[in-house]
């Protein structure tokens, strides 16, 4: 009886694993000789394990990523593509998000830019970062229209507090002048204190005129503030001539973002 209302107590407090840590052991006779303290220890650990287990997937679910089964040991090195396995392995240890630097991925459409993105970004979440994907087009809609709905600040926080963000479809279109400046905002306010991983069809010295050029006068501004200390990874076969789509070396839904 009093095992009972000892486990009623831990689930009202929310301690459901280690609840069922100590039911486990009450019903085990080999736990009778075994000290308190190791059986004590035991339901904490559980306890442990299931909320660090819960937040890595909280995490995972609002990082919203475009390709969930993404992974560092995924990422393909054959098939004559030329890339950085020892970068990419150092990258792999996050180190780059405690120092607040960027990381650029560009290559062609179905290189495989989302998918080595969102594998970076699984391994953010597995050290209990907050990560956030997203499109930078769905961005700059959400954005303005949060502008047009005096909602600015409160949408713009929101993409400013991930610690890592991924901004997919990097510059797929030039910029207006309205998207430039709401894309200024974010990008000054996440400097210095986050990290942002942008993928692109394009290679970085192509940016500034996309982002506008001498016409724009944010393009400096914003290129200054993610171009610096930044990691670069270019994804290009070898052979230009011999490039192939990773969606076709999988037979993926061609319809799928890499």
């Amino acid at each position: 009886m009093i095992n009972q209302v000892t486990i009623n107590k831990l689930i009202e407090m929310r301690l459901t694993a280690m609840a069922d840590s100590f039911r486990v052991q009450m019903n085990d006779s080999n736990m009778n000789d075994v000290p308190f303290e190791d059986r004590f220890g035991l339901m904490v650990d559980a306890e442990y394990t299931s909320r660090k287990n819960n937040r890595l997937k909280r995490l995972v679910k609002n990082a919203h990523f475009e390709q969930t089964d993404a992974c560092i040991a995924g990422i393909d090195y054959g098939h004559g593509r030329r890339l950085n396995k020892s970068l990419i392995n150092d990258l792999a240890t996050c180190e780059y998000i405690s120092e607040n630097r960027n990381i650029f991925i560009t290559g062609a459409t179905g290189s495989g830019k989302t998918y080595m993105a969102c594998a970076f970004g699984m391994e953010a979440c597995k050290q209990y970062y907050t990560v956030r994907y997203v499109r930078l087009p769905d961005l700059l809609l959400d954005l303005q229209s949060a502008r047009d709905n005096g909602m600015f600040v409160k949408v713009l926080k929101g993409y400013t507090t991930p610690k890592l963000l991924i901004l997919d479809e990097w510059l797929l279109l030039k910029l207006t002048e309205s998207e430039s400046r709401n894309l200024f905002e974010l990008i000054h306010k996440r400097r210095s204190h986050s990290s942002t991983i942008f993928c692109s069809q394009f290679r970085e010295e192509g940016w500034y005129e996309r982002l506008g050029g001498n016409d724009n006068p944010l393009a400096d501004a914003i290129m200054d503030r993610i171009a610096y200390n930044s990691y670069k990874i270019n994804i290009e076969n070898l052979d230009p001539a011999k490039d192939i789509s990773m969606r076709e070396v999988y037979g993926m839904d061609p319809t799928l973002t890499m």
